[in-house]
């Protein structure tokens, strides 16, 4: 549906699958790998069709071995391809880590600039459907601290298609996380739309406090904010998009803003990503602007329950925020 002048309501699935598709059309060197991506449609259905349109040359259905699939497209960007690779769950990158950190991420370092690795890997990613501790994690803090590897966390379906393509533009390797209870939010897509890499978003302004969220959290505390805005609190919501590359300036200088900040993760609280921003908060002229000290609210550290209740009871909800951002305001 057009909802205005080059813009398009789809939902992220829809965003994905258009631009592989027409990253496909436009450019023979981009093609598809992954477990069921081609006759099934992929775990999450976002490759339905690709088969049909560009054929099994194209859109490989691979064995089920994430080392066989990634080591793959390493060798297939190193040949001047340009591939993008499925895993149908993020949490599979366990299994093809000595080729994703120790081989994609370096050997453009390691040979002096003279070799390149475009490379994308998506991967869904998150909690919320019920598939438990090995297929629910949020795993990007592990890649962000990998040097040579960019991380991409896509909160909406214009985001999830503008990100990708500058992923597949990219000549070096990128992970693209999607969080799987993304794939069926609807929004407006420009045509053809392409973002940057390492430009951060503001969501929503406010004078009271900021939160720094990503993923899917961003919605969640979108939805949070339009609450404590009927009481009174106005708040900022920045969205990193991408956390390697970092738009450190932009995050710091909302937080300097408003002074408080309350930055929101799904990941575990130890050793996750949102605490990298608190060290450079800390590190900068920002930390003199705060008025309250900062504020993690994330997952629990424990694995992924099975159970619906304890599984919601394990990530940040929406009233959750709430309950953190109220603190904030009124601690300051």
């Amino acid at each position: 549906m057009t909802t205005a002048a080059g813009l398009r309501e789809m939902t992220y699935a829809e965003a994905v699958r258009e631009t592989l598709a027409d990253l496909m059309e436009t450019d023979e060197r981009v093609f598809l790998m992954g477990e069921d991506i081609g006759v099934y449609g992929g775990a999450f259905g976002v490759t339905t069709g690709l088969l049909e349109r560009f054929g099994r040359e194209r859109v490989r259905d691979t064995p089920i071995s994430e080392i066989a699939i990634v080591g793959a497209g390493v060798g297939a960007a190193l040949c001047g391809m340009r591939p993008v690779v499925e895993l149908q769950f993020s949490d599979f990158v366990t299994c093809a880590m000595d080729q994703i950190v120790n081989q994609a991420a370096k050997i453009h370092f390691m040979l002096g600039g003279a070799a390149r690795v475009p490379l994308v890997i998506r991967a869904p990613a998150g909690s919320g459907t019920g598939a438990a501790a090995q297929h629910s994690q949020s795993l990007e803090a592990w890649f962000a601290h990998v040097p040579g590897l960019k991380v991409v966390m896509p909160a909406t379906p214009a985001d999830a298609m503008g990100l990708l393509r500058a992923a597949v533009a990219d000549p070096n390797p990128v992970l693209v996380l999607e969080h799987k209870l993304l794939y069926r939010e609807r929004g407006p897509v420009p045509l053809g739309h392409h973002l940057p890499l390492g430009t951060a978003t503001i969501r929503r302004r406010g004078t009271d406090l900021t939160i720094v969220a990503t993923s899917v959290m961003v919605g969640r505390s979108l939805a949070a904010a339009e609450e404590l805005a009927a009481d009174g609190i106005e708040t900022t919501v920045v969205d990193p998009r991408t956390i390697t590359p970092l738009d450190e300036a932009t995050i710091l200088g909302e937080v300097a803003a408003t002074g408080k900040a309350l930055l929101v993760q799904e990941a575990p609280r130890t050793g996750g990503f949102v605490a990298e921003i608190v060290a450079r908060i800390a590190e900068s002229d920002t930390f003199h602007a705060l008025r309250a000290p900062v504020v993690r609210l994330c997952g629990l550290d424990v694995p992924m329950p099975y159970a619906p209740e304890l599984e919601k009871a394990a990530v940040p909800q929406v009233p959750d925020i709430v309950t953190a951002a109220r603190r904030l305001h009124e601690g300051g």
